[in-house]
């Protein structure tokens, strides 16, 4: 690992990690104009079934939330040749489901739960790409509060080497928890076996958009210290925010 302006480099403040598992749905629906998605009937008619498919797999007891998202924008990123050379699409996920469970052990139940394959059909069906993957989370600041009406991130990163990527992590993530108060982020890395173009996929959350919008667009050391330290350490770092499904 190589961290460039050191001078700026401060650890994220963690807590403890968490014993959950992670089962992620990325779907590749509509398509984008720029750093925003372009409305799009298909994905309005599959958010509506999407719905009741999380509430109904939120009553399982190995399950803590089921939520589903939807893309807003793209904010700045770094890393598009890095993905070409490595023959990785690039991360245009306008509709997510994230299942959150007790245990990673509940994962593979959950897996063959006759709901989660409605869900995985209904999307399969309607996307040009799906992305899915169970996952483990290494380290969190705080939980990620999806019962508030956050702006929600999920940053794709690519990386040949996981390690590497979740030391920059530490540092960049102490570069956005001191500059725009990220309150949350919980890290998620691929189960063995598991789809991996993705090394890590972080998700976060900030109450409104001025509390971080502002400093990804006019604070120098975004792109000096953040951006540098991923392109430094051969990172493709692609975020995407979302907002909630209500």
């Amino acid at each position: 690992m190589k961290i460039i302006n050191d001078e700026r480099a401060v650890m994220v403040r963690l807590t403890s990690p968490t014993d959950n598992g992670f089962l992620m749905l990325g779907a590749e629906i509509g398509r984008w104009a720029g750093p925003l998605p372009l409305p799009a009937p298909t994905r309005r008619r599959v958010l509506a079934r999407i719905g009741p498919l999380c509430r109904q797999l939120a009553r399982r007891d190995d399950v803590v939330e089921a939520t589903a998202f939807h893309a807003a924008l793209r904010p700045p990123g770094e890393g598009a040749r890095l993905l070409r050379r490595a023959g990785v699409r690039p991360a245009r996920y306008d509709v997510v489901v994230l299942i959150r469970t007790t245990t990673v052990d509940d994962l593979a139940a959950l897996r063959v739960d006759p709901t989660y394959r409605d869900l995985v059909a209904l999307l399969e069906s309607s996307a040009r790409h799906v992305h899915l993957t169970s996952a483990s989370s290494p380290a969190r600041i705080a939980d990620v509060d999806h019962s508030a009406d956050h702006w929600f991130l999920f940053n794709y990163f690519h990386c040949r080497d996981w390690q590497t990527v979740f030391d920059v992590w530490h540092y960049t993530a102490g570069w956005f928890q001191r500059k725009t108060a990220l309150p949350d982020s919980v890290p998620m890395q691929p189960l063995p076996g598991e789809p991996d173009d993705y090394t890590l996929i972080n998700h976060a959350s900030w109450p409104t958009l001025r509390t971080f919008l502002p400093s990804l667009l006019f604070r120098p050391t975004f792109r000096t210290f953040v951006l540098a330290n991923f392109a430094a350490n051969d990172i493709a770092a692609q975020p995407t925010i979302y907002r909630r499904l209500h």
